[in-house]
């Protein structure tokens, strides 16, 4: 059975409509990452790609034992990603304000997956697409009032190791 392990919660501003989380241990700099989803991933990273309109973005990192449970709440968006995390430690990072280290404490280096769930705030709205040649306006959907608390977006993001990196 899967259980919480850690969580963090922080709030963040996104710059050039993205936030992401990193392996503080490696250079993320990946030029040839696909920006096609909402979620950006190579080796030691993951991004967000987030609408032109959120200034402020609530966020919930959860370290889990094991593959979490579905959550069944509404959710403007949902996506899964695995990610290779040699050094375990993750940090928060924008392009305006760099990385700030997160106290998620993860079981170990390794392969990771993340599933990331994203509300956006119906009153703060429309919000349009970032993905590429979108200008398409988004749904909202009632729900996590608590935890948008005035905030553009609430994203929760529940981390789990699927394996460990060979010679970690």
């Amino acid at each position: 059975m899967s259980r919480l392990l850690d969580a963090f919660e922080t709030t963040v501003v996104p710059s050039y409509r993205i936030f992401g989380l990193v392996d503080t241990t490696v250079d993320t700099y990946s030029p040839n990452a696909d920006y096609s989803r909402w979620l950006v991933s190579a080796p030691g990273m993951v991004y967000l790609q987030v609408p032109p309109q959120v200034i402020r973005a609530f966020v919930r990192l959860e370290s889990w034992s094991t593959t979490p449970p579905k959550n069944t709440d509404q959710w403007s968006g949902t996506e899964e990603v695995e990610v290779e995390l040699p050094g375990g430690e993750l940090g928060l990072e924008t392009i305006d304000d760099g990385r700030e280290d997160t106290p998620l404490i993860l079981p170990s280096p390794g392969l990771y997956r993340m599933r990331w769930h994203w509300i956006f705030n119906p009153e703060r709205g429309p919000f349009t697409s970032p993905l590429a040649g979108g200008r398409s306006v988004l749904p909202t959907t009632q729900g996590h009032e608590e935890e948008l608390n005035g905030r553009d977006q609430y994203c929760l993001v529940r981390i789990w190791r699927t394996a460990r990196l060979e010679g970690v």
